[in-house]
């Protein structure tokens, strides 16, 4: 489990093809390592992701060839890279709870400057926009935002300054992919409201 809130920004340095899916190693400056096992999981653009190999600075994750099909952002060596390691009982929760679990993969309709901040409007796939409300939580490569706006499957977030400075988000543009995780509440309250079965 996860709070949508970047610990660091970290580069893939490496891609390696692996029985379909991917092995890759990402170097994190500030993430800091000395507390991470192997079989922790680390959060890379919002996936939850298996340690098998530390080395120093960096980490080494293996992608199956399911994650690579339903998500964005991890096929490439020096690609930037959202990072955040698993919670602990004793942690804030800054954001809200994410699982890292990927429901979708959206696009950036438009990303522009409003003077304090950064309005994103980011369309979503229609079967995912049934659970996206005002106020509400998502998950935009990692990244727990608040939802401003809603109009059918497109949804607008605004962002601060710090949150531009800290993640991987200041590089989208019109036409970017982007994961998306929905509110894990969303689901269960569908769940419940479909009634015995």
């Amino acid at each position: 489990m996860f709070s949508g809130i970047i610990a660091d920004v970290g580069t893939i340095s490496s891609a390696q093809d692996r029985e379909g899916g991917l092995r890759l190693s990402v170097s994190t400056e500030d993430l800091g390592m000395d507390d991470v096992s192997l079989g922790d999981s680390i959060a890379v653009s919002g996936i939850c992701l298996t340690v098998v190999k530390i080395d120093g600075k960096s980490f080494t994750v293996d992608v199956s060839r399911e994650t690579l099909e339903c998500t964005v952002g991890l096929d490439k060596q020096g690609k930037l890279v959202n990072l955040e390691k698993a919670l602990r009982l004793c942690d804030r929760l800054g954001g809200h709870l994410v699982s890292g679990h990927v429901d979708g993969v959206g696009a950036v309709v438009a990303f522009n400057d409003i003077g304090e901040s950064w309005r994103l409007i980011v369309r979503a796939p229609q079967a995912l926009a049934k659970y996206i409300a005002v106020k509400g939580s998502i998950t935009i490569d990692g990244v727990s935002l608040t939802v401003n706006h809603v109009a059918g499957a497109e949804f607008e977030v605004n962002l601060i300054p710090h949150t531009l400075a800290v993640t991987t988000l200041n590089q989208l543009k019109a036409g970017s992919k982007v994961n998306l995780e929905i509110d894990l509440i969303a689901r269960y309250v569908e769940r419940m409201m479909q009634g015995s079965l």
